[in-house]
């Protein structure tokens, strides 16, 4: 059992805590906060030990990894605090903001032998599961083309000075919330990028970053990519992958954290679309009780670290692109 200190007790980290209650490989035991007052009562309620500041939760010897739940500019200086006080570290996506600071992080955790858990859940999605499959038999064919979009409301109602809204530490609109997760995944079935165009803009909310951003991308296999994020609009979320021989879709019937039914279908050429439902799993828990195994030797942690870093220069590159209004080279 790993028993781990959470940082960042926002929704989602709390979310991470009600996750794991059940587990019989990790659980949260301790966590601190910048605003520890207002989660005082939540805190004595699931018997987590409190504390007052990041450096004194580090010294704590009955803790074994941090789960880092806190704005995207944090995280590598919080890796690093971590590491040097011989603490795993499972890290909220984006893992960085920069591929440079991407790849510091991954260094000094290899050379410590340390595995960095990230949270890109949707890998463990059956259906994700079961289609990445199909891309990758020889019935899909030829990597043709793959697409994505990822939207909602559900940062909506936060203020418009939230980090989350943030330029700085949530660039190129929606990305850091949703599109990320679907880079990952573009990374995990079609390869690396070579290059990208993306455009983002505001036009309903007030935040810094923007409310919706798109991007085309090609991979280095020659296959093309587009991906598009809304973030004022019902909740949407589609991954389609076309082969040469035959396209395979999934949609989400409500977000993950809900854990509903996913619906796959697929289509070969001269037949009909095939349909199926993937039953509701906890796919934040699988992640992060896979990562739990791995970092005892227990189990391998499905990411690699060149996909963790490839995942941070997409986001990078995008920023960018927006901002000069350029095809970018990875």
């Amino acid at each position: 059992m790993i028993n781990a200190g959470l940082l960042g007790l926002g929704w989602w980290g709390r979310l991470i805590i009600d996750t794991l209650k059940d587990s019989d490989k990790i659980r949260v035991t301790s966590a601190s906060s910048r605003t520890m007052g207002k989660h005082k009562e939540y805190l004595e309620e699931n018997k987590i030990n409190a504390f007052p500041t990041y450096d004194q939760m580090l010294e704590e010897n009955n803790i074994d990894a941090i789960i880092i739940c806190t704005p995207n500019s944090q995280h590598e200086d919080q890796l690093k605090s971590a590491i040097k006080a011989k603490k795993q570290v499972f890290c909220e996506k984006p893992m960085a903001l920069s591929r440079s600071s991407a790849e510091n992080m991954i260094r000094i955790a290899d050379e410590n032998n340390f595995i960095i858990g990230i949270g890109h859940e949707r890998r463990y999605d059956p259906a994700i599961e079961k289609l990445k499959s199909i891309i990758d038999d020889d019935s899909f064919g030829e990597k043709m083309h793959i697409e994505a979009n990822w939207s909602h409301d559900i940062l909506a109602s936060l203020d418009n000075d939230n980090w989350r809204g943030s330029s700085f530490e949530a660039p190129a609109g929606g990305m850091t919330g949703t599109g990320v997760h679907m880079t990952d995944l573009f990374l995990s079935m079609f390869g690396s990028v070579e290059g990208l165009f993306a455009q983002s803009s505001n036009r309903v909310l007030g935040f810094e970053t923007g409310d919706i951003s798109t991007v085309q991308m090609k991979f280095k296999n020659g296959a093309t990519g587009q991906l598009s994020v809304i973030s004022k609009t019902p909740y949407y979320c589609r991954l389609t992958a076309f082969g040469d021989k035959m396209w395979a879709e999934v949609r989400d019937l409500k977000h993950p954290m809900f854990k509903a039914e996913t619906e796959l279908s697929f289509c070969e050429i001269g037949a009909e679309p095939i349909k199926d439902l993937f039953p509701a799993t906890d796919i934040i828990k699988s992640n992060l009780e896979e990562w739990a195994m791995a970092i005892q030797g227990e189990a391998d942690y499905r990411f690699t670290n060149q996909e963790k870093i490839e995942n941070v220069a997409i986001l990078e590159a995008m920023d960018k692109s927006i901002k000069d209004q350029k095809w970018i080279k990875i």
